[in-house]
């Protein structure tokens, strides 16, 4: 058995194992967060490993990552994590001092209350036609084109539907700090079993359930944002794990209802409501945001393809390879803000949207190019009458307070581990755009 412990100059490597404690199996696709106790400040993170075969993981570090005047060799914890759900967490249960003689280091994990793991599915269900992508022979990779078939209605086809693949990790990407010389790559995976495909025996997909987030504006409380399917049409093929899909979006933005308690939220929403003037308190009202396909602004229809982007590295907690039926990938890019033709309401909720970024690290910034790695489970059968269910309940209702389907996502990292922070100077910038517009409107 390799080392727990293994030190190369300045550089440390500490690996392990992660099991189940119902079976004491290996578990793959678990992100284990490593850091070094430290006694007199924060604790130092040390990165993300991921489990592969066996629940074998494996992190390399170096010494300038803990090491102080009074912090010779680390002191290691672990937290184990599935998505963004907390399976254990070491911290009372320290490594103090590791070296090459460390014991091995196998950590156990309850898999009791994980729905992510039992929504899994590893094999296809019977059922697979097939013949609806080889139908026309524009529709074949290397570049599909799909511009013979009508763009549906997202919800206009649920009858039509028989098979699904559930979009279990759903990984995006962004920007947060677009337009500089080192923009700050962020990656965050939203919720589980939220987004889904939806299509026919032969093939033909009818529907498309896009995946959904909420993020925290310290002065205005909790704000959703969805990437809403307006139209689809395509193809999937469960022979050869590929699929071809256009789609047309729109992004949105509303208030979460503990967002509507806050002070600020609450007294801009009443002034509204006593003078007839909508209010993102909901999705029916929510601010809207055009996108397109990137670097094509006339082009509303953007393609939803097979594998990983290529257009930028893609750290190892972001990828599922391991656990994964397949992976689609699909770019967007963010357009100006909807007008409504209300002066106050279009400057409310530029104003809103300003804040919503800052918060977000520039997520929906006009321009800024949101990237979405899918990654599905095996196909399953289709309940048309859930399905509805489900698409109506996160089509309307959805909103940060109430949580997933399956389990939370993940905060926002940069490639290496690091969680994201908003910039302090552009938090404190939040305050003065609320005061001013309650000033000028209020």
């Amino acid at each position: 058995m390799s080392n727990a412990i293994s030190i190369s100059s300045s550089v440390y490597t500490v690996s392990g194992t992660v099991k189940s404690k119902d079976n004491q199996q290996g578990v793959v696709d678990l992100h284990v967060l490593v850091y070094d106790k430290d006694p007199l400040s924060k604790d130092d993170f040390l990165g993300i490993a991921v489990t592969g075969a066996g629940g074998a993981f494996s992190l390399s570090f170096d010494v300038s990552k803990f090491q102080s005047l009074f912090d010779r060799r680390p002191d290691l914890y672990f937290i184990v994590k599935d998505a963004g759900l907390e399976l254990l967490n070491t911290k009372d249960d320290v490594l103090k001092n590791v070296t090459e003689t460390t014991p091995p280091i196998n950590l156990v994990v309850d898999l009791a209350n994980d729905e992510l793991r039992e929504e899994i599915n590893p094999t296809p269900v019977a059922g697979w036609v097939g013949g609806f992508a080889q139908s026309n022979p524009a529709f074949a990779y290397p570049i599909p084109d799909l511009s013979s078939l009508p763009m549906l209605q997202n919800m206009a086809n649920i009858d039509k539907l028989e098979r699904q693949q559930k979009v279990l990790w759903p990984e995006f990407s962004w920007e947060s700090e677009p337009g500089k010389a080192d923009p700050k790559r962020c990656y965050q995976m939203f919720a589980p079993d939220i987004s889904r495909l939806g299509y026919t025996n032969e093939g033909r997909v009818y529907s498309i359930i896009c995946p959904q987030q909420g993020t925290v504006a310290p002065h205005l409380g909790t704000m959703n944002v969805e990437v809403s399917v307006t139209g689809n049409r395509g193809w999937a093929d469960e022979s050869d794990r590929s699929l071809a899909a256009d789609m047309t979006v729109e992004g949105k933005i509303w208030f979460s209802p503990s967002a509507q308690n806050n002070s600020h939220v609450k007294r801009f929403r009443d002034h509204f409501l006593q003078r007839a003037l909508p209010f993102p308190s909901n999705k029916a009202n929510a601010i809207r945001v055009q996108t397109f396909k990137p670097g094509e602004p006339d082009q509303p229809i953007f393609p939803l393809t097979k594998g990983s982007t290529t257009a930028f590295p893609i750290p190892n907690f972001a990828q599922h390879e391991d656990i994964s039926w397949t992976v689609g990938h699909l770019g967007v890019e963010i357009g100006p803000i909807v007008k409504t033709g209300v002066a106050v309401v279009d400057e409310f909720n530029q104003m809103v949207l300003d804040i919503f970024n800052l918060a977000s690290g520039n997520m929906l910034k006009e321009n800024n190019v949101l990237t979405w790695n899918v990654w599905f489970t095996a196909p399953e059968l289709v309940d048309q009458q859930e399905w509805a269910a489900h698409a109506e309940k996160w089509r309307e209702s959805i909103d940060a307070d109430h949580g997933s389907p399956e389990g939370p996502g993940t905060i926002a990292r940069y490639y290496d581990g690091t969680p994201f922070q908003p910039l302090k100077e552009l938090l404190v910038a939040e305050l003065p755009k609320i005061l001013a517009f309650a000033e000028k409107h209020l």
